[in-house]
């Protein structure tokens, strides 16, 4: 029976994981950190890891780095799983020689059959588990447009005169990247601003207005901003001078439209 590592500071990414890989009989061990997942490898030498890109205090990228320099266990496969699957992160990606990529959120089946794919490819196929069909190929289409980069979006408004923090966040609160400030702080915000969008949604909805577009949040010595991008995310900018609020607004609201592309 191979053992699959998933790596994951979410319990609801690590549970979903886990049922879908017991169902085929494979031995699942679970890390909530980076620190976490580093003595369950050395402990257990899974046959595969699946590692989120964005943990609390390493990430995924220096997972797969220290996994494919290890002197026996460069050959288990690492699937990186990401809220964002850009260039950027497709780049870093390739550095540290993943073995593949996949966008969070994910369907069951498509995470087995990647799974199965990479287990089988190492020389351990899943035990008695039942071909999963790979995803059915979609009619030739015309070349989509580049995908902004979102890495280099965040960062842009990051750089502007008074912002502090720029992070964006899924509608429950996990981080999906971030420019500006230091990790920890972008999680912090992410996880109340979640809590605001949640409440403040239940109101619009009880009012019949909708949902949440926009939160202003005046403190003593700043602004935090929320906006919405799309249907599942919230861009958080945080602000030291609220004096150069229009002008971050104005910002904002340029480059929502290739934020919502990129996500």
């Amino acid at each position: 029976m191979p053992k699959v590592l998933v790596v994951d500071d979410s319990l609801s990414v690590r549970k979903v994981v886990q049922r879908a890989l017991e169902s085929k009989r494979i031995e699942v061990l679970s890390a909530a950190s980076g620190n976490e997942a580093m003595e369950q490898i050395a402990r257990e030498a899974p046959d595969l890891i699946v590692c989120d890109v964005i943990m609390p205090d390493m990430d995924g990228y220096q997972i797969c780095d220290f996994v494919k320099k290890h002197p026996t266990l460069g050959h288990t496969p690492v699937l990186l799983i990401s809220g964002i699957v850009n260039s950027t992160v497709l780049e870093r990606a390739a550095k540290v020689r993943s073995d593949d990529v996949m966008r969070k959120p994910f369907a069951a089946d498509e995470l087995l059959h990647r799974i199965e794919s990479l287990l089988l490819a190492a020389g351990r196929p899943a035990a008695a588990a039942a071909p999963v069909p790979a995803p059915t190929a979609s009619p030739a289409a015309p070349a989509p447009e580049p995908v902004p980069d979102l890495k280099a979006l965040l960062a842009g408004v990051a750089e502007l005169a008074g912002v502090s923090l720029t992070a964006l966040i899924d509608r429950e609160g996990a981080l999906m990247e971030v420019a500006g400030g230091l990790l920890p702080e972008a999680e912090l915000a992410g996880a109340l601003a979640a809590c605001l969008v949640e409440s403040t949604d239940g109101v619009g909805r009880a009012l019949t207005q909708g949902r949440l577009q926009s939160l202003i949040l005046e403190y003593d010595s700043g602004v935090v901003l929320l906006n919405a991008v799309g249907a599942g995310a919230m861009l958080a900018v945080v602000l030291g001078d609220p004096a150069v609020l229009g002008k971050v607004r104005y910002h904002v609201k340029k480059a929502l439209p290739d934020l919502v592309r990129a996500v």
